[in-house]
């Protein structure tokens, strides 16, 4: 064999060498994105679907995270991504990310809650689009929303708590009406003893309910920096009137109340229960007008 034959034969060795070595490094070349699933609260998330998506070929793949929120997936080859999270109860997160050759990317994604499109609107946040209030009704940009989960938890819970509050206010107004009803008949010189009894009855009911109405309104928790709008102002006003006129109605039906019941006429101090008693009832139906009624 002369020496041009075996130049040219340890030519083609080596260049199928090549072509067979090339595709191998090509498919070593793969690497592994892993993270961490957790809510706003920084707590893990299990069982979270977590989907990458190579933005060049469009191929997908899946996995879920584990008891610890970690999750792992393999074989994928250096390009752009598109990874997204998505769990019951939270809207999906999205992220994109460049994989590198012989990179070890991690990226940790977190789940913010769902917004919840059933929940009506209530006195604290009026919204123009009729659903629950959002921090955008109460002047945060969208940014400042999407960097402030915890403050929209705490709007959630404060929504929560004034529907509550706003329907145990309707609730009140019936016994409220009639008590100041049967006070025409328990304030009479001929007045029985029945009549009045019906009266202090009704009366210790609607204080009762006034006094669960205003715990939601007093615990209901504050966001701060964000406007009063409307006639919330109104609201809150009249509640210095009415929130005293129940504690001092009542003071005052009980001395009245015993003032009769030993057959004496109604005197000195107590002589204030009725006065007191409509003020009392006509701020607490302005104050339930003003954000029941738009005007």
């Amino acid at each position: 064999m002369t020496l041009h034959r075996v130049l040219l034969f340890a030519t083609v060795v080596w260049l199928l060498s090549i072509s067979a070595t090339g595709p191998l490094l090509a498919q070593d070349s793969s690497e592994t994105l892993s993270g961490t699933v957790t809510d706003a609260f920084g707590k893990p998330r299990s069982n979270v679907q977590v989907s990458v998506k190579n933005s060049a070929t469009g191929q997908t793949t899946d996995t879920q995270s584990d008891s610890s929120g970690h999750y792992s997936l393999a074989n994928l080859t250096p390009g752009d991504y598109e990874v997204t999270a998505s769990a019951d109860g939270f809207a999906t997160a999205t992220s994109k990310l460049t994989i590198g050759a012989g990179a070890s990317p991690s990226l940790n994604l977190t789940l913010l809650p769902a917004p919840d499109q059933s929940q009506e609107s209530v006195p604290n946040a009026p919204s123009a689009t009729g659903t629950a209030p959002s921090l955008e009704d109460l002047g945060f940009s969208p940014a400042e929303t999407r960097a402030n989960a915890q403050q929209q938890a705490l709007l959630d819970k404060r929504t929560h708590m004034l529907k509550i509050h706003q329907r145990m206010g309707l609730m009140t107004t019936i016994p409220l009406l009639a008590t100041v009803i049967t006070s025409v008949n328990a304030g009479g010189r001929s007045t029985s003893t029945s009549s009045r009894d019906l009266h202090v009855a009704l009366g210790a009911l609607t204080g009762d309910l006034y006094g669960i109405t205003a715990w939601y309104a007093i615990r209901a928790p504050r966001i701060k920096g964000t406007p009063k709008r409307g006639p919330i102002r109104f609201h809150e006003a009249m509640a210095w009137i009415h929130g005293p006129g129940m504690i001092l109605t009542p003071i005052l039906g009980a001395m009245a109340f015993e003032q009769k019941n030993n057959g004496q006429h109604v005197h000195g101090i107590a002589q204030a229960h009725g006065p007191v008693a409509i003020v009392t009832a006509g701020a607490f139906g302005a104050a339930l007008l003003s954000v029941s009624v738009k005007f």
